[in-house]
């Protein structure tokens, strides 16, 4: 794709109690990695992984130390603060971003201490981080794994829900067409869908949404955000699953409250998830 981009590596969802929400993750039956963190950062994170791409859950575990706004976000809410871009070659992707006029910072390194019952191992990655304008309505940055068979082990993928993979993600916006444009620059006009006051960005496998706040119960129905929220407001994460008849008994039986849309979706709300509405639909 363009600017080495190939799709969302992963969704970055901020919490204010990080084993907490590794417990809410797992009674909603998501296998999760051991605890890691970051090398000179004050932050933590425990992540579910898929196949091709993964959740990041992530908190603050010292704030005396740098948290890359993570206090800020937290400070307002929880919930789907960001997400990572990927890529094959970082310095490839810096390149064409440089070719096309739009600033990004980059390639720097960073190392994850990894907390495995054997040992601590260190996942390494290199990131360009993206400008807000570059990227609006959603923070974000890309990601080269530099090792990824130390993030991707056999027994993390599998998850007891069924859960397979990220579909997307669906972001509340005041000006939707602004959007647009500033993505089209990124990825191209051939990326960018356009409907009233709705804009679709597909991105791989992935895809972005951005949306009015009144339309976001068309494209979701049942979900909604505060009424004085402050926008941009990261509302929705589509999941996909093996079979969604088994998930909606996977979570009745967990005692999971959660709604069924005909044999289209499940949903669990906000208070379930860590601030952020979960869709799971039935892997295509």
């Amino acid at each position: 794709m363009a600017r080495g981009i190939t799709g969302i590596d992963h969704t970055l969802v901020g919490v204010r109690d990080l084993e907490a929400a590794r417990e809410r993750y797992a009674a909603l039956g998501f296998t999760l990695c051991p605890r890691g963190s970051h090398i000179g950062w004050g932050t933590a994170n425990y992540c579910i992984m898929f196949a091709q791409d993964y959740v990041e859950l992530l908190g603050i575990v010292d704030p005396g130390q740098f948290t890359n706004n993570l206090d800020t976000f937290l400070a307002r809410r929880e919930g789907l603060m960001g997400l990572a871009w990927s890529t094959e070659d970082a310095a490839a992707a810096q390149v064409a971003l440089d070719r096309a006029g739009i600033e990004a910072d980059g390639p720097k390194g960073l190392t994850r201490r990894l907390e495995l019952p054997e040992g601590t191992v260190l996942p390494e990655f290199e990131l360009v981080h993206l400008p807000p304008e570059v990227t609006p309505g959603i923070p974000s940055f890309i990601c080269h794994h530099l090792t990824p068979e130390l993030m991707r082990r056999p027994e993390w993928l599998s998850h007891a829900n069924g859960a397979v993979g990220l579909a997307g993600v669906t972001v509340v916006v005041a000006d939707p067409e602004a959007v647009a444009r500033a993505y089209e620059a990124l990825l191209g006009a051939g990326a960018v869908t356009r409907t009233d006051r709705v804009v679709a960005v597909r991105a791989g496998r992935h895809m972005v949404m951005f949306t009015g706040e009144d339309e976001l119960e068309q494209i979701h129905p049942g979900a909604d955000i505060d009424e004085d929220a402050d926008l941009p407001y990261g509302a929705v994460m589509t999941l996909a699953v093996h079979d969604l008849a088994e998930t909606g008994a996977f979570l009745a039986g967990r005692g999971i409250p959660h709604g069924r849309h005909g044999e289209l979706l499940i949903r669990v709300a906000p208070e379930e998830a860590c601030g952020v509405w979960l869709e799971l639909v039935e892997a295509g």
